[in-house]
């Protein structure tokens, strides 16, 4: 992904709630899974690290790796994550 890319998505995440929280649990299947439900209703989330801030980088790339989706950016606890919809006529953010 381009830098200018990821830049409009970050404008576009900012006003986003958060979907997903990491609390103590970690990264479970269920938060997986629910990370995936999001991806594909969404396309652009936002996830929160409640606990486990100190592993938020190897985390997220975890994430990425098991998703397909691409990482925006790390911002404080939260990370920005995007995956385009597999169904172009279901896509609503053209990258």
């Amino acid at each position: 992904m381009k830098p200018a890319q990821r830049a409009y998505l970050r404008r576009l995440a900012h006003p986003l709630p958060v979907t997903v929280m990491i609390g103590k649990n970690g990264l479970t299947e269920g938060i997986l899974t629910k990370i995936e439900q999001e991806l594909n209703a969404h396309e652009l989330i936002k996830v929160r690290f409640l606990d486990h801030k100190d592993m938020k980088q190897s985390l997220t790339e975890t994430i990425v790796s098991e998703t397909g989706a691409d990482l925006v950016a790390i911002i404080g606890h939260t990370a920005i994550l995007f995956r385009q919809h597999a169904d172009p006529a279901q896509r609503k953010i053209q990258v």
